[in-house]
């Protein structure tokens, strides 16, 4: 208990990133691991991450990121998507725990035709939403994950999403739900953290 309440403590979005802090594919599938376990609607699992290293890439993200001189310095630029059609998935998702012997044919053909009558009754606005709520609930964890692995992140909205998408070929079923940047924080530029509302005046109880 006290280790995840210091976690959550000491997490911050940093501003600004120490150069030369290179992140390996290894230690992002080590956060990736424990990100997977993250709760998604009906398990489907919507969102995906595209991770970029490749230092001509993050060049033109900066661009389309109004200039940002931390998506330049991250150890990493990750944008954070969510899959729209991810009801279509539900077949192979659930697939394991038929072969599983969990639930039998039945059981599973059951799972499956609820779970896409459920997102397909209601319309691309929700999928949309879906797409958006899950995703950001992975990223969450995967900002957490990355402070318990050592990491500093930064979550980012202020980027023009087509052209990310455009330059990371993003096909159109994945809404581009936020983006966050990977490094070791620049403590010595650092402010102050921000003023945070009293419980009392952001929860009720009824």
């Amino acid at each position: 208990m006290a280790q995840f309440t210091e976690l959550i403590n000491q997490r911050r979005s940093a501003s600004n990133f120490l150069p030369d802090h290179p992140i390996s594919k290894n230690e992002l599938d080590d956060i990736f691991n424990l990100v997977k376990l993250g709760p998604s609607a009906f398990n489907l699992q919507h969102t995906n991450y595209v991770v970029v290293l490749d230092q001509d890439k993050k060049q033109k993200i900066k661009d389309a990121a109004n200039g940002q001189y931390k998506v330049e310095s991250a150890s990493a630029v990750i944008l954070v998507l969510g899959d729209k059609q991810a009801f279509h998935q539900a077949a192979d998702i659930y697939k394991g725990l038929n072969l599983l012997g969990v639930i039998n044919k039945q059981e599973y053909d059951l799972m499956v035709n609820d779970t896409v009558s459920f997102y397909e009754k209601r319309g691309e606005e929700f999928h949309r939403d879906e797409a958006i709520r899950n995703a950001s609930l992975s990223a969450m964890l995967f900002m957490l994950a990355a402070k318990e692995k050592g990491w500093d992140t930064c979550p980012m909205i202020g980027f023009d999403a087509s052209k990310v998408k455009e330059i990371l070929h993003v096909p159109e079923q994945y809404e581009a739900v936020l983006m966050i940047t990977v490094g070791k924080e620049k403590t010595a530029s650092r402010k102050p953290r921000g003023y945070r509302r009293p419980v009392s005046e952001f929860v009720s109880y009824q």
